[in-house]
């Protein structure tokens, strides 16, 4: 038996999700099905994470075991050309047996974006705003998400954790040619938080709250208080890393 890991990307538009779920369309059904296609046996994907419906990534990892000899050079081209458009695998590596595609993956990073202009050809992959934003009030209260642990008060009500601490190391707001972009690293997120941290952020920007209020939204631990979650189509995991450890028993 030998584990392998595979990074793949994809436009999560026509999905209800990364995650495998009954009677649904998702992005681990659709791989995990063509895998079966390729490997005539069953192969069950460990993801390093999870996208909610309409959410993009640019870079998700997995792992999955099999025992089975296959040209490892030609599997990623293979299953691409049985891929549905959307969804491309990019790279394939042998690792350990040991490895893992969560449990050993170190952060995670996310990018939100936002057109000032409306824009007929990025609809999919943005959030059309077309009101004026404080940008430096914005990343002033991004420091409050840095020193932060507990955030309940992003988290869908009925999610099942068994805490709401994330440690977050980066939170910026940049300045794009007709728009903005969100950036957020942390060791791990909860269901629907980047998108409602967006949201309560654009409160601020608009002048509708100010920064201590944002405070007592952190400290309320309540999704009510907390402001709107914008829509994810402008929502991407761009980047997930792994510890240096990994790094070398990874066999490439």
């Amino acid at each position: 038996m030998s584990r392998y890991f595979i990074e793949f990307s994809y436009d999560g538009t026509n999905y209800h999700g990364l995650q495998k779920q009954p009677n649904s369309k998702t992005i681990q059904e659709s791989i995990e099905t063509n895998m079966f296609k390729y490997f005539g046996i069953k192969s069950n994907l460990t993801l390093a994470g999870r996208t909610d419906t309409g959410v993009h990534a640019r870079q998700m990892f997995a792992h999955f075991d099999i025992e089975t000899e296959f040209e490892q050079k030609k599997f990623c081209k293979s299953l691409n050309m049985m891929l549905p458009k959307d969804i491309s695998l990019e790279s394939l590596s042998l690792v350990s047996d040991e490895s893992h595609a969560r449990f050993d993956a170190t952060s995670r990073t996310y990018e939100y974006f936002i057109n000032s202009k409306k824009n007929p050809f990025n609809y999919k992959f943005a959030y059309y705003l077309k009101d004026e934003l404080d940008i430096e009030k914005m990343n002033k209260s991004c420091f409050r998400l840095i020193n932060h642990l507990d955030f309940k008060c992003f988290s869908k009500s009925n999610t099942d954790v068994k805490t709401y601490n994330c440690d977050i190391s980066v939170a910026k707001w940049d300045i794009m040619e007709n728009g903005f972009r969100f950036n957020i690293t942390a060791n791990r997120f909860l269901r629907n938080m980047v998108r409602s941290i967006v949201g309560t952020m654009l409160e601020i920007g608009r002048l509708k709250i100010s920064d201590m209020d944002f405070q007592k939204i952190l400290d309320s631990r309540d999704r009510s208080e907390a402001g709107f979650s914008v829509p994810a189509s402008g929502l991407f995991l761009t980047n997930v890393t792994y510890n240096e450890k990994f790094i070398k028993i990874w066999r490439k």
